[in-house]
């Protein structure tokens, strides 16, 4: 799921060197903080929040056969 997140977010970015995604699990859930540079925030979000929105669809629709509830936290 890592490798998926940056596959998407890094040809959008102007930065790709600084994509990150750090995995935190729990019992019952799975949060996967992606953090990118501060000048790309804007193109990681989009406007009214839909490249940020689409992004985590394919991450939930990806992760939808796992038993835990997926989160994605995008911050910098």
């Amino acid at each position: 799921m890592k490798q998926l997140i940056e596959t998407i977010v890094k040809p959008i970015v102007d930065f790709p060197d600084e994509v990150h995604v750090d995995v935190v699990e729990n019992t019952s859930t799975i949060t996967y903080q992606l953090s990118v540079n501060k000048a790309d925030m804007g193109k990681v979000i989009g406007k009214q929040g839909r490249v940020a929105k689409a992004i985590r669809t394919v991450v939930y629709a990806a992760g939808s056969s796992q038993q835990k509830k997926i989160f994605l936290e995008i911050g910098e």
